[in-house]
């Protein structure tokens, strides 16, 4: 993704919050096909529907662990 275009840099998350750093895998989260990014607020009516995410690529070899606190 291009550095001037990423979520987390244009709502300073990376900067203000994170030191920088190089993403190694993709993280998709979506709604009903709506793709979720920094700073989206969403109505609960769209959050009924458990998330889908996708973490890393087509490599079925790769695992990862998400851990959100």
């Amino acid at each position: 993704m291009n550095r001037e275009r990423d979520s987390l840099i244009v709502g300073r998350v990376i900067g203000d919050v994170l030191d920088p750093f190089t993403r190694s895998v993709s993280l998709r989260v979506t709604y009903t096909s709506r793709g979720i990014t920094n700073g989206l607020e969403l109505k609960p009516s769209v959050v009924v529907e458990q998330p889908r995410v996708e973490v890393g690529g087509n490599d079925l070899r790769t695992f990862y662990t998400l851990v959100i606190n």
